[in-house]
């Protein structure tokens, strides 16, 4: 019997990619108005999740702002609520010091002024904290989403000027 031979391997031959699944591949004269319709739609849906997406972020950033300069906040409460017991307390001891004749109590108000003045310091922090995040309204998000807007009804092919001309 007689073996076989063996073939030499030949070369392949160079032939165009074919992938019916892959649309970026066939030009656009190539598809059909359904496939140009589905791949709009397709971008369109992409493009509004994004959005979504950029607004739900830029809320987030703005709610940790406002939730930061309230708790800065109630802080400054705490230290005002510390001071007005020491003013308190030093009132108590400057009677005591007026009817006995101890010289215990100035240091109960330079305790109080100290924390009044962090108080005074958390209160200001809380403030622009508070104000930097209010109101907690996704700007960049709708900002983007009027661009997209106007490009898509053909308004924006050409980009903006600085000032009218």
């Amino acid at each position: 019997m007689a073996e076989p031979t063996a073939t030499p391997p030949t070369e392949p031959t160079a032939t165009p990619p074919t992938a019916p699944d892959d649309k970026s591949v066939a030009a656009p004269d190539d598809k059909s108005v359904a496939e140009l319709v589905f791949d709009v739609s397709e971008r369109t849906s992409s493009l509004i999740r994004e959005e979504v997406q950029l607004a739900k972020t830029e809320i987030s950033e703005k709610v940790g702002s406002i939730l930061r300069g309230s708790a800065v906040g109630v802080a400054a409460g705490a230290f005002a609520f510390l001071a007005l017991i020491l003013i308190m307390e030093g009132i108590a001891w400057l009677l005591n010091e007026e009817v006995f004749d101890g010289k215990t109590w100035p240091g109960f108000f330079i305790e109080a002024g100290a924390f009044l003045l962090i108080a005074a310091l958390a209160g200001l922090a809380a403030f622009r904290a508070v104000r930097s995040g209010s109101p907690p309204v996704p700007e960049q998000a709708i900002e983007e989403a009027k661009l997209t807007r106007a490009t898509l009804e053909g308004e924006g092919d050409e980009p903006p000027s600085g000032g009218s001309q």
